[in-house]
């Protein structure tokens, strides 16, 4: 049996290094799954069996630990880049503004709250507390990608000497933070009166007052000489604005108009465009005419069909403009990106690759499929050379040095930030640079995912050997409280703001707030209480830039005020 007592014991051999990052990440993630009060903790329970396994000695030799530990977060933070970035710009437009600037502040107050607590609660003259309640804060929020920076930032400021385990702090706070988000998010409620029912109710209203959707059918003549011998296509090239042919009446046949098919003068066409556009349309094809269709609408199915955007041409086009309610009959009820559900706003720019839940007649689904492209093969070949050019890029981003006065070390971006803002600038940029940027959702969740527990692993085993002084006999408990307070206490600031002075509706708070504190359990929740997509909106609209900021508060803080 001594082969297999080697196998647990001989930590420099590849076979014991694979086994332990197995045994660690395997486990974690079964354990993750087991919900308390219908929370759980999903991946992140990778980083407590890494705690284990290194508190009992089951561990690997550190230059090991550290590399898997850095090339799992560049990794994970490259293929959240990706997944943000094409929606990162966009999110600053409009309304999108206002509830940036509460995420800020609400980040902003994260790391007041952690300081207060940090001069109120601890010895600030130990070298360590400081840093121990980065990684609190971090846990409190629930952004492990902060984690990864903050970790990586403090083998800089520290050198030689020994690095703090942060991730005990982030170990104690994060099962509090979790639930603190979502008991906060209903303590505003409270705080502020608001009704659920009349919150719904004042969506409803938003939607029916929203004139730029609403549908025009009409019946006309076609008197215009011109569209004489001239296909829909070109016709519809012409007029530049956004009509759906359903019923063409010519000679003694009625049928169902395609691209190609040719319009004579005196025949009647039944279309239907959006309400703005019914005038201009009708003085160039013909007035308009009452006539009895003999339409089979009520016997053709409704459907939804989830449509996959592979024509080139919608790159960068704007969901409002396409007016697929009111011009093609049908509705976009969800757009998923890179594995992240969007809201389907007006504002909303598609790209190559997103998915779109298309609602409506069957045969109008169909249209919309066969304009948006829809062929899957054109998207199976993974695009592998793309991600390790951005991650070369980035690296070398990453590692260039900006000399700040008052700055102990010269800032760097490093391994975290600086993938992760090219990774977002690939995303939204790459195709200008003739890159292929899309990547399915499976392989992009796959990297990530494998990346994160990687990290988390490598963490955890590295933390678990000082995990008993350190939080058992040292100061868990603290942690535990302080990040609760963390936790709560913005929230319950920005949130009543929000509802109180700028109106918000309450379900676009509870949005915003979760994607502030890039918590998917909290969006869960918001959506299980809300019909609408609301909480999609707010969430959607600040996911991206709280990422980036999160990542970059972390290397702020700790080269500013953790030095050595």
């Amino acid at each position: 049996m001594d082969w297999i007592i080697n196998l647990f014991t001989t930590t420099d051999s590849v076979a014991h290094i694979a086994l332990l990052y197995a045994i660690v990440i395997s486990v974690g993630i079964l354990l993750g799954k087991v919900k308390v009060g219908g929370i759980s903790l999903g991946v992140t329970f990778v980083l407590f069996a890494g705690i284990v396994a290194g508190h009992v000695g089951f561990t690997a030799p550190k230059p090991i630990l550290t590399f898997v530990q850095d090339f799992g977060l560049i990794l994970f933070v490259f293929c959240i880049g990706l997944q943000v970035g094409p929606g990162f710009f966009e999110s600053f437009k409009r309304g999108g503004v206002t509830l940036n600037v509460l995420s800020t502040v609400t980040i902003f107050l994260n790391v007041l709250v952690m300081f207060a607590c940090y001069y109120i609660f601890f010895d600030t003259s130990d070298i360590n507390n400081l840093p121990m309640m980065v990684g609190t804060l971090y846990g409190a929020v629930t952004n492990t990608p902060g984690l990864g920076a903050a970790n990586e930032a403090m083998t800089t400021v520290f050198g030689n000497l020994p690095v703090p385990q942060i991730a005990n702090g982030y170990a104690c706070a994060y099962p509090l933070g979790v639930v603190g988000i979502i008991g906060a998010t209903i303590a505003i409620r409270y705080i502020t009166r608001t009704k659920l029912e009349e919150e719904e109710n004042k969506l409803n209203e938003a939607e029916a007052d929203n004139t730029q959707v609403k549908p025009k059918s009409m019946t006309l003549l076609v008197s215009n000489a011109y569209l004489a011998g001239r296909s829909l296509q070109q016709i519809t090239e012409f007029l530049n604005r956004d009509i759906v042919c359903t019923r063409l009446h010519h000679g003694d046949e009625v049928v169902t108009p395609r691209r190609d098919t040719v319009f004579s003068v005196g025949d009647q066409v039944l279309l239907v465009c959006a309400e703005a556009d019914a005038e201009a349309i009708k003085a160039f094809i013909g007035p308009e005419i009452e006539t009895d269709w003999e339409v089979e609408d009520d016997k053709t199915p409704m459907i939804s069909k989830r449509v996959v955007i592979t024509n080139p041409k919608m790159n960068g086009k704007t969901l409002g403009k396409m007016h697929f309610s009111s011009v093609y009959g049908v509705n976009i009820t969800r757009i998923t990106r890179q594995g992240m559900d969007l809201f389907a706003s007006r504002n909303h720019h598609f790209h190559v690759g997103d998915r779109i839940m298309v609602v409506g007649r069957e045969d109008n689904v169909n249209r919309v499929a066969e304009l948006m492209g829809n062929s899957v093969k054109r998207l199976d070949a993974p695009n592998i050379a793309t991600i390790f050019i951005g991650i070369f890029v980035g690296i070398l981003f990453g590692s260039i040095p900006f000399s700040i006065p008052g700055m102990p070390v010269p800032l760097k971006l490093g391994i975290a930030g600086g993938p992760l803002i090219i990774a977002i600038l690939i995303g939204r940029f790459g195709y200008r640079f003739k890159l292929v940027t899309y990547t399915t959702t499976s392989a992009n969740m796959m990297l990530r995912e494998m990346g994160l527990a990687l990290f988390l692993a490598s963490v955890g085993i590295k933390a678990g050997a000082g995990f008993w002084e350190t939080v058992v006999q040292g100061d868990g408990l603290k942690y535990v409280y302080t990040g609760f307070l963390i936790t709560i206490i913005p929230i319950l600031i920005i949130g009543t703001i929000a509802r109180l002075k700028f109106k918000f509706n309450y379900f676009t708070i509870m949005g915003m707030l979760a994607g502030t504190y890039t918590d998917p359990p909290a969006l869960a929740y918001a959506n299980s209480i809300c019909s609408k997509e609301a909480p999609a909106v707010g969430y959607s609209t600040v996911y991206p830039l709280s990422m980036f900021l999160r990542i970059f508060a972390a290397q702020i803080v700790v080269l500013f005020f953790c030095g050595a």
